[in-house]
Order: structure tokens, then sequence, then C-alpha cells
């Protein structure tokens, strides 16, 4: 049996763990992140890999990320206008006054925003997939 598409809500660090957790090994296309500034609102359109299915052939969906209440987007290791670019989600953290997403090569998008109020919701319908994300402690 499949799981359900995913749609959560995070208010504070330990909602936000589970969120770094969903989102792991994410393909995140620099054209969908967008600040909407007089919205203060912060979103972008994923590639997940749906880490909770256990079946064979694995299985990625869309996902779509929303952080309310985000008064400055600072970014490291890329540049916004690198449209094509597609980053590699390692984790997300709460790093003082704002929301930090790590990605591989260094990369690092920064939200900062008082309190943390955030959604994902899984969009339309998963597909599958070959690839599995490996990490060096899997090998292990």
């Amino acid at each position: 049996m499949k799981p359900a598409t995913l749609k959560l809500r995070a208010e504070d660090e330990e909602d936000l763990a589970v969120f770094s957790a969903c989102l792991q090994d994410a393909l995140a296309p620099v054209s969908d992140m967008e600040w909407l500034r007089e919205e203060k609102r912060f979103v972008m359109v994923v590639n997940r890999f749906r880490w909770e299915c256990k079946d064979e052939p694995c299985e990625r969906i869309l996902a779509g990320i929303c952080f309310d209440e985000v008064e400055d987007v600072k970014v490291q290791g890329f540049s916004r206008a690198e449209r094509t670019r597609i980053l590699e989600l390692l984790a997300l953290r709460r790093q003082g006054d704002a929301v930090v997403f790590e990605f591989a090569e260094g990369a690092r998008l920064r939200l900062a925003t008082p309190r943390i109020r955030a959604v994902i919701e899984d969009l339309g319908e998963p597909w599958p997939t070959r690839w599995r994300p490996r990490h060096p402690i899997d090998e292990g």
C-alpha cells in the first residue's frame, strides 16, 4: 500500500526537523524559488524523494514549500540569476532568527523570519525513479 501524499505544517524547531527529513535529497530548481517581498512569503517547488515509500521502484513527487513572515532572503554559493541550476537539498535548520536551507556543494539559502510558519504539500502524482539517494553513512 502506497503512503498518502504529504501535507505538513511547521511551527517550531521540532516540526522543522521533520521537514528536513522529508525534504532530504529534494532537487530544487533555482527558477522555482520566489520571495514574495510584499507578502513576506517565500515559496518554492522541489522534486522530493519519497523516503516514506519502502517499495521498489522508489518514487519522486513535486512538493510545494511555503514560509510565511519572511523579512529577508540571502543566498550563498549560488545566484538567483542561475535560473537553470538545480540544487540538492541536504537539510533545513533553525539558526538564530532564520531558517537555513543547506544544499550540496556549500550552497545555502537563508530566510530571516522571527517565527517558523511553514507548510509542505505534495503536488500531483508520484513517478517511479531508479535513482535512490545514497549517503556515505548508508555504506557503512
